[in-house]
């Protein structure tokens, strides 16, 4: 099996051209043509993660956020982005990133919303890619009405997560919603979109302290997952996809490094 069978086969359930103008998606480090018979899956490439790869001599890396951003003009060890290419590199090992084309098309939105996890009804996007019908995020029905701190108990135990942030008012704190938005990762811009669209709960990552304070002076209750929270559900989704498509043609190796964020 070719590297460039297992980057098809991802193209096809996520197009690279509906990723961000700003993102970095596709091949990043490695060979096209590289055989590969073991598969890691992470949601970051970070340095635990790179190692462990290397260490299992794994033959392809798939994350969603992409470990290069900006320009590298060295690949040494005097720059922690770079030092992590060069270990990729020195073990043969092919790296791909789906991110904000995942987002939109064929993934972390309606995976989220979906019956697994929040089990919205009557679902729509938030933010449209192109001529496809789907897009980042979603609006939708809640599968009963709650209040914001039920629905973040509730947001805890279908995401596994140990915690989650909720910024809501004082004069709010009784309000039952039948309705929310959610945006896995990070959906702090989106919030005025949201807003007009007469959602006053919203489910995101990534808001901080003055983003919180101007969601509740906006009359809004947002509740922050972290940008690990809703998204590490790309783990088992990508694993499963490889092993519905390729069967055993190849090894999955689901490596799931935990929230970098930790409650004291």
């Amino acid at each position: 099996m070719k590297c460039s069978e297992i980057m098809e086969a991802l193209r096809r359930l996520s197009p690279e051209q509906y990723a961000c103008d700003w993102d970095n998606v596709g091949l990043l480090v490695g060979r096209k043509d590289k055989e590969v018979r073991k598969i890691m899956v992470a949601l970051d490439a970070s340095k635990e993660v790179v190692s462990l790869a290397a260490d299992r001599k794994v033959d392809m890396l798939i994350t969603h956020h992409p470990m290069i951003f900006s320009s590298l003009k060295k690949i040494n060890e005097d720059d922690f982005v770079a030092e992590k290419a060069l270990v990729l590199a020195e073990h043969g090992v092919s790296y791909y990133a789906m991110h904000t084309n995942f987002d939109a098309v064929g993934g972390m939105a309606e995976l989220a919303a979906g019956k697994q996890y929040l089990d919205l009804r009557d679902t729509s996007p938030i933010v449209l890619s192109g001529e496809t019908g789907e897009g980042m995020g979603r609006y939708g029905k809640l599968p009963r009405p709650m209040t914001a701190e039920e629905a973040a108990e509730y947001v805890k135990e279908k995401f596994g997560l140990s915690f989650v942030l909720l910024y809501q008012g004082q004069d709010t704190k009784n309000q039952v919603f039948e309705k929310i938005a959610v945006l896995p990762g990070s959906g702090k811009s989106e919030m005025l979109q949201v807003k007009e669209q007469g959602y006053s709960l919203y489910l995101t990552g990534d808001y901080g302290h003055h983003g919180g304070l101007d969601a509740i002076d906006m009359g809004m209750t947002v509740i922050d997952a972290t940008h690990y929270g809703l998204e590490h559900i790309f783990i088992a989704y990508i694993s499963g996809y490889l092993r519905d498509t390729f069967g055993d043609a190849v090894e999955i190796i689901e490596t799931d490094a935990g929230c970098p964020v930790k409650v004291i």
